[in-house]
């Protein structure tokens, strides 16, 4: 434990799944946290346990692709805590999209719009605050399908993800002498709402039973990495990749 003590995070998408595994830990490490989301009830119900167990976190309705929403977020964090030093862009989309010959341009549009639009619109919103403080460290949740091709359904979903991996690297090269970190987490298939909304769990199984680990992931094993870039352990490590994806490349 404390590994995160007098840090303030926002996380996106933090009212179930991964976001939800991510807010739960910082809290158990001392970080103050931000559960942002556009489901308010789920995230408020993350909120109650954070705070029940001994943490500090506050809920803030966060529709990524808005940057109104963004400038608010930021400003309920400063207003509460005084200060922010990571964020987190988990929050993301899957539509389960056809080929790039039969999706729609609203599916292409709308995908973008949350997993690379997003992430930047945040990063933007979080950048002053961490400037003024001369350190900060973000962190983009990317996914595998992010680093080669669809022949499925992923065309947008791994285009966007491919985006924001691209866009991580650049913020951390633009910003390093400032003191400011990022990099980017590529997921391998993991059990969330996301995964068993578009996958059938027949298909599941086998996707985790074909694995080298054997295994899907869980959100906790995505946290993990997630809090390691986000603690001054990684204090000498910015514009990585880190795939947790149970071997699926190797």
């Amino acid at each position: 434990m404390g590994r995160l003590e007098g840090k303030v995070a926002i996380i996106t998408g933090a009212a179930q799944g991964q976001g939800e595994a991510e807010a739960k830990l910082f809290s158990h490490e001392g970080a103050n946290v931000v559960v942002a989301d556009i489901l308010d009830k789920e995230g408020n119900t993350v909120v109650s346990e954070i705070n029940s167990s001994g943490g500090q976190a506050l809920f803030t309705h966060l529709d990524v692709s808005r940057t109104e929403d963004w400038e608010k977020a930021v400003e309920a964090t400063l207003s509460k805590f005084g200060q922010l030093d990571i964020l987190v862009n988990n929050a993301a989309i899957w539509l389960g999209e056809g080929k790039a010959g039969e999706m729609s341009e609203e599916e292409w549009d709308k995908m973008f719009a949350i997993n690379a639009k997003g992430p930047f619109l945040g990063t933007k919103a979080a950048l002053p605050a961490m400037l003024e403080r001369g350190s900060g460290s973000i962190i983009n949740i990317a996914s595998v399908s992010g680093l080669h091709g669809s022949k499925g359904g992923a065309t947008a979903y791994g285009a966007a993800k491919a985006a924001l991996t691209n866009f991580t690297r650049s913020t951390a090269g633009q910003y390093a002498d400032k003191g400011i970190r990022a990099n980017v987490i590529h997921p391998g298939p993991v059990n969330t709402e996301m995964l068993r909304g578009g996958v059938e769990e027949d298909r599941r199984t086998a996707i985790g039973e074909n694995l080298p680990l054997g295994r899907l992931g869980l959100p906790i094993d995505i946290a993990y990495g997630v809090l390691y870039l986000a603690s001054e352990e990684s204090s000498w490590v910015t514009g990585s990749e880190l795939r947790i994806d149970g071997g699926l490349y190797i």
